[in-house]
């Protein structure tokens, strides 16, 4: 179990530099290699003062990139309601694959990229993940039939892998406990400005295509559009992301040591890239590995569903496809608000599972209001999905609570690993069991909240498990 974090005025006051790095230690203690101080204090202004500095450099790359890395994930529904269905000629079940293929390239290439998040440059590595996929995103434009679709999905999915637990390493790098949930909330909220973004841009590529025409087809447009984008930003990444306090050039030395030791009361350094193998054992011994799974599982059951048909969904609400595109935005909105809010009030009450919480219960009424209303209730029932998009609260604290409470670098990022492949089944699962068409809406959504209340049980589970466990989770 982690330790207790010790007050930061403690762990600041008085602190013992070490004379020489040796083999096999944190990246932190090469701070002071050649430091002849005997002690460092981080007063109160001094931490503002570097607390300000960072999110300003850190914060505005993540968010973005982050909302990035969802709109490439759903440009694939945009696409739907665009003419990509007809063009490549894809019939029966292909779609639903099509969407699966991502998860499946993810699932295959996350324990291997979470290996090598420890072992390269973090923002290197990262970065060569996201130029890599925002170019592989390009290639969707070029296909031709289902097979090259299926191939470009796959490595979409394979590059996309690295960058949910990369983040959470940076976030855990760079800020305390008390403030790793509000900026993990942040950064994953801009997913729904992703989902708002998108929709405009779709929206607008859409309208103006069928008005004026163009020579290549809307939906190739937008995987054009957002895949260049993508790969532009990464670039801007690789050249202002330092990999960790030590290169990052917008420190003076002295302040790479402060923003080290300002993260001292984590007791968890700020990277290793020796590979432990008792730390892998003890991860699969450990209960939490395994009810954090079991969550990231059924909880993105219906994710899957969701994410890669809502344009569909809300065209058999009996709106047009321009339509769907514009109102999907709003769902955006409350994803965003949501995980700020929950992941501001986890850090500020110390109850970041039982914050997460409602965002759940949001969800699930939101589910209810789909399946129970009328058909002919369409402002209602676009109200109900809407209220779904609260649902990754949970998700978001779980993935804080893996990068603020697990400590050593080859456990947090097999966690991690463990944690995301996970997500990639409940995705699987949910996107193959899903096809939203204005006569099957109802048993679909049925399936969902069916699976959303077994999440509600998983919840249970978390919050019933012994308190010597769930201690960690609590802090």
């Amino acid at each position: 179990m982690e330790k207790e974090p010790i007050p930061l005025e403690a762990a600041t006051t008085a602190t013992t530099i070490p004379l020489k790095p040796t083999y096999d230690v944190d990246d932190a203690m090469k701070a002071f290699a050649d430091y002849d101080g005997e002690s460092l204090i981080v007063d109160e202004a001094t931490n503002k003062r570097l607390l300000r500095n960072i999110d300003r450099h850190l914060m505005p790359l993540l968010c973005v990139i982050y909302g990035l890395n969802y709109l490439d994930k759903t440009t694939l529904s945009y696409a739907s309601v665009m003419g990509i269905k007809k063009d490549i000629n894809l019939v029966g079940d292909d779609y639903q694959w099509l969407g699966s293929m991502f998860y499946f390239g993810y699932l295959a290439w996350e324990y291997p990229t979470n290996r090598l998040l420890q072992r390269l440059p973090l923002a290197k590595y990262s970065s060569f993940c996201i130029i890599m996929w925002g170019l592989v995103l390009c290639c969707m434009a070029a296909v031709k039939n289902y097979s090259g679709a299926i191939a470009v999905r796959f490595f979409l999915g394979v590059f996309e892998a690295a960058v949910t637990p990369g983040f959470a390493l940076f976030t855990s790098q760079w800020y305390t406990k008390k403030e790793q949930g509000t900026r993990i909330g942040t950064w994953f909220s801009f997913n729904g400005m992703a989902q708002i973004f998108g929709g405009l841009v779709a929206y607008g590529i859409a309208k103006g295509t069928r008005l004026h025409g163009s020579t290549i087809a809307p939906w190739k447009i937008i995987f054009l559009v957002t895949g260049l984008l993508t790969a532009s930003v990464g670039c801007i990444f690789l050249f202002v992301m330092p990999d960790n306090q030590l290169n990052a050039r917008w420190l003076t030395k002295d302040d790479r040591r402060l923003a080290v030791e300002r993260v001292r009361v984590n007791q968890q350094g700020i990277g290793n890239k020796h590979f432990k193998a008792y730390q892998l054992k003890e991860t699969l011994r450990d209960p939490l590995t395994w009810a954090f799974a079991f969550y990231a599982c059924t909880a993105d059951i219906p994710n899957g569903g969701i994410s890669n048909f809502f344009s569909q969904l809300i065209v058999s609400f009996g709106y047009t496809a321009e339509e769907s595109l514009l109102y999907g935005t709003p769902g955006g909105a409350v994803e965003v608000v949501s995980l700020i809010a929950c992941g501001y009030l986890g850090d500020r009450f110390g109850h970041r599972i039982l914050i997460s919480c409602s965002g759940l219960v949001i969800a699930i009424i939101g589910m209810i209001l789909i399946v129970a209303l009328p058909l002919s209730n369409n402002g209602g029932r676009l109200a109900g999905y809407y209220m779904t998009q609260a649902s990754p609260t949970p998700f978001v604290a779980l993935l804080s609570l893996i990068a603020t409470n697990v400590a050593g670098y080859t456990k947090k990022t097999t966690v991690a690993a463990i944690y995301l492949i996970s997500y990639c089944v409940g995705n699987i699962i949910g996107t193959s069991s899903t096809n939203f068409t204005p006569g099957n809406v109802r048993l679909n959504i049925a399936k969902v909240r069916k699976l959303s209340g077994q999440v509600m049980l998983q919840d249970t589970f978390l919050l019933k498990l012994p308190s010597s466990v769930v201690g960690v989770l609590v802090y």
